[in-house]
């Protein structure tokens, strides 16, 4: 199964992934690092990215997350897929993907963004990621959770919704 964690900044789709993937004992893919520089670069100036900016990323998320599926049982993924066309084009990777939305409040995500350092997206981005921000629906069978608890608590919890507590053995 490909899992992918999703929100918009600051919602703490790495911190709550690579929790999730060392639990699971499986691969994680930082989404952010593979944006092109170009990406990262408009973002660290301030300029939100566009469709167009975002397609090629997400093919590149979509077809590691396919090769490295491929070789393992269980592939996590960071990726802030705020759109359901975004998350169509990821699905469009591999048949077993699973959305866990990362939900959190405006102030509660502007205080991370705020606190974290050596990032390249600037707190001022929240409000455009917020604006495109399309919730999944209930046909795309998410899992909703809201980030204001323990990242440690949250990882467990997406472990025990996808797979119960048998595979949650490892530590965190």
């Amino acid at each position: 199964m490909i899992i992918v964690l999703m929100g918009v900044c600051g919602c703490g789709k790495s911190t709550i992934g690579k929790k999730l993937a060392r639990l699971l004992d499986s691969a994680f893919i930082e989404g952010d690092d593979l944006h092109p520089v170009s990406n990262t670069e408009k973002m660290t100036a301030g300029i939100a990215l566009t469709d167009d900016d975002r397609w090629p990323w997400l093919e590149t998320i979509g077809q590691r997350a396919a090769s490295l599926a491929a070789t393992t049982d269980n592939v996590v993924i960071s990726c802030s897929a705020l759109k359901r066309s975004y998350r169509d084009r990821l699905r469009s990777s591999h048949n077993e993907m699973r959305f866990v939305y990362l939900a959190g409040s405006k102030p509660l995500l502007q205080t991370r963004m705020l606190e974290r350092r050596q990032h390249f997206m600037p707190p001022g981005l929240l409000d455009s990621q917020l604006a495109i921000l399309e919730p999944p629906g209930l046909d795309e069978n998410p899992f909703t959770l809201d980030v204001a608890d323990d990242p440690d608590k949250l990882a467990s919890a997406i472990a025990d919704e996808l797979f119960g507590t048998k595979k949650m053995a490892r530590s965190l």
